[in-house]
């Protein structure tokens, strides 16, 4: 595990020395406020929450998270750096989790610089901070399990465009598995069973303010899970 370090520090700032690092951070700033703000009506509701900023949180990562994690292997065999890469001292093992690392911490700083809602829920009154924290602990787990996805489809294909679309589908099975448009035609047992399987079900517990093991396990597991068959279909 050696090589871990310093292929996070290559793959991270190499997100910065392109400007579509710039242009996802501000499309998720500029995204989430505006559905904080407009749609969710955050200073008509009376409360000092942040509810209705991670209400959307699961609908922003459908589509964010694909388009910053279509490029992690890729774009590598597009270009065949790949072989390269792969050239070096380094196991597979350690290039997934490298890679992946940079792109989770990219995402966990696009979370972490929503901190202007906690000073304005701060200025505006005594907010639930159990909530908060539990909530953006929620959020950087799921983003974590939407790039596990995502990083598998990647590796799937040498083009973007088709690893994005990937992605885009899986995670919102897992999505759609949570809702409820499969209590008419289906046996509430089946439902139930599926609905554990969904990002929407486990998130729900951490935006209340609970953070329960099993919730917490779907997502690192789910992480896990992917990342071995990441691993699985580079080495084949």
């Amino acid at each position: 595990m050696t090589q871990i370090c310093p292929l996070f520090k290559r793959e991270l700032l190499g997100y910065f020395r392109a400007p579509v690092a710039y242009v996802f951070l501000i499309v998720f700033l500029v995204a989430s406020i505006i559905l904080t703000f407009l749609v969710s009506k955050f200073y008509d509701n009376n409360l000092a929450s942040l509810d209705g900023y991670f209400f959307w949180h699961p609908w922003l990562f459908l589509f964010l998270v694909p388009a910053a994690g279509m490029r992690l292997w890729a774009e590598e065999k597009r270009t065949g750096t790949v072989e390269l890469l792969f050239t070096l001292p380094v196991t597979t093992l350690e290039a997934v989790f490298g890679k992946f690392l940079a792109a989770w911490a990219f995402l966990t700083l696009a979370i972490l610089m929503s901190f202007p809602l906690v000073l304005t829920l701060a200025y505006l009154g005594n907010g639930d901070w159990g909530v908060v924290f539990t909530s953006y602990v929620g959020s950087i787990l799921m983003a974590g399990a939407y790039l596990g996805v995502c990083s598998l489809t990647s590796a799937l294909t040498k083009n973007q465009v088709i690893s994005f679309v990937l992605s885009l589908l899986g995670c919102f099975a897992l999505m759609l598995l949570g809702m409820n448009y499969f209590n008419d035609f289906l046996p509430l047992g089946l439902v139930d069973a599926m609905a554990n399987f969904s990002f929407m079900t486990h998130f729900e517990p951490f935006r209340k303010g609970v953070i329960e093991l099993k919730d917490a396990m779907f997502f690192l597991s789910l992480t896990g899970f992917t990342l071995f068959l990441n691993v699985v279909v580079l080495e084949r």
